[in-house]
């Protein structure tokens, strides 16, 4: 694997597990921070959406690797945007 493409896998790791970090803390945090104030959840977000634009910026000759990145990038915004929309419908 050349060391651009493991530098575009590190980056989607790192994008999934910010996004899982994020959600887990949601839990953690919501009997402190409130429902409109989710720090670790917008951080985790604005890291994630940051990842998927340096993903964009890309050349596309990945073997098809920088697209499902971006689909597992895109994927774990969705999730956090439905974890923030959750907790502050509680």
């Amino acid at each position: 694997m050349s060391a651009r493409l493991q530098g575009l896998a590190r980056l989607a790791a790192v994008a999934v597990i910010a996004a899982s970090a994020g959600a887990g803390t949601m839990y953690l945090s919501a009997g402190e921070a409130g429902a409109e104030n989710q720090p670790h959840m917008r951080a985790a977000l604005n890291s994630l959406q940051t990842a998927r634009n340096q993903l964009q910026a890309a050349t596309a000759d990945k073997g098809g690797h920088r697209a499902k990145a971006m689909g597992l990038v895109n994927a774990a915004i969705d999730e956090v945007q439905r974890g923030i929309a959750f907790d502050n419908r509680r």
